[in-house]
């Protein structure tokens, strides 16, 4: 037994209590499997003392490998192109559904009902003089922990699979709604691109990021009930037409209130329309009072107001578009959001979005 990691029962304990936590932590952060990866052969590599780790997911077929990240002396890569197993140590651990423990490799499948990937850590030379050979109680560990991945994996299988049900149902009810509405004011496939560039950009959370999405596609439901002859209008609105405008907010996080899932997106919808300086509607809400993605929104939908256009307002080029939003900055829109889509507008990823003449 390695007496220099383990010096008595009560030090095993504590390092299995530590590293299980520390999994349990980093499973509970992320609902995606490519981050899942990434992240974890970092922290695997961490707990076992190791100098290189390889996690592979398989794909349906369970011959080839869908994902596979690996760090090896601090060098981190990833792979998400479907490979073949070839290395006949992973083709063992595979084809044997069990795992091997060696003085400077240790190595375990992960299975679910069926093997769906593989976990190998390894020390080289310099580690292994240093922190001595694996023993059973390190192979113990990784089984545990292999254990906690599995767990993860079936439950951002669940999640995926959840997030495509609820997707489908609110592109049904978006085509439902956008087909009683003018045109010119539904957006393009690609505005949900630029509220989650957005997001990420601000370093919000997934759940939040999530919400951004639907609230992208779901905003302006409420504009269904307003008089076509008010939206297609081009000249300026009567002080009663603009009031039937201003309630759309809230008529539109009526429509999707009853939806539990979708709770998190009404405030977004309801208060996308307030103005950081507390002048917008419908609550005159004032500054950090909006909520953040409510505030990202606004940003976001004025941008692509100009861009593409409204029958109240000619497209104006992206250029234009973004010096007309830093001149509100701080009175309709929050700064460091505007701050943020400056910084984005340069991005290629959302160059299809930006297709317009600079």
């Amino acid at each position: 037994m390695n007496m220099k990691s383990y010096s008595t029962p009560t030090k095993k304990y504590k390092s299995l209590l530590s590293a299980l936590h520390s999994v349990y932590r980093l499973i509970n952060t992320t609902y995606d499997l490519t981050d899942l990866s990434f992240r974890l052969t970092k922290l695997m590599s961490q707990i076992f003392k190791a100098n290189c780790c390889t996690l592979a997911l398989l794909d349906n077929s369970k011959k080839r490998i869908a994902i596979r990240s690996s760090i090896a002396n601090n060098k981190r890569t990833l792979t998400t192109k479907k490979c073949q197993i070839k290395n006949v140590l992973e083709n063992r651990i595979l084809t044997k559904s069990s795992a091997i423990k060696k003085d400077c490799l240790l190595a375990a499948p992960l299975i679910s009902d069926d093997v769906i990937g593989f976990i190998i850590v390894t020390r080289n030379k310099k580690t292994f003089k240093k922190e001595g050979a694996f023993d059973y109680l390190d192979l113990e560990n990784l089984m545990t922990i292999c254990g906690q991945v599995v767990m993860a994996i079936k439950n951002i299988q669940l999640y995926t699979e959840q997030e495509k049900i609820i997707m489908g149902t609110i592109k049904s009810l978006v085509t439902v709604l956008d087909s009683k509405m003018p045109p010119a004011y539904t957006h393009t496939p690609y505005f949900s691109r630029l509220v989650r560039a957005l997001g990420e950009e601000l370093h919000l959370s997934k759940k939040d990021i999530d919400s951004l999405k639907y609230a992208s596609l779901l905003h302006d439901a409420g504009k269904v009930n307003i008089p076509t002859e008010i939206l297609t209008k081009s000249s300026s609105l009567t002080g009663e037409e603009y009031d039937i405008i201003k309630r759309h907010p809230v008529k539109s996080a009526e429509i999707i209130k009853h939806l539990q899932i979708l709770k998190p997106v009404v405030p977004i919808i309801l208060h996308h329309h307030e103005k950081y300086d507390g002048t917008g509607y419908p609550s005159k809400l004032k500054k950090n009072k909006i909520p953040v993605c409510a505030r990202l929104m606004s940003v976001a939908d004025a941008f692509d107001a100009m861009i593409y256009g409204r029958p109240y307002r000619e497209r104006i080029s992206v250029d234009e578009a973004l010096e007309e939003i830093k001149k509100y900055s701080g009175t309709q829109f929050d700064p460091s959001i505007v701050k943020s889509l400056i910084k984005i507008s340069h991005d290629k990823k959302l160059k299809k979005y930006l297709n317009l003449t600079r």
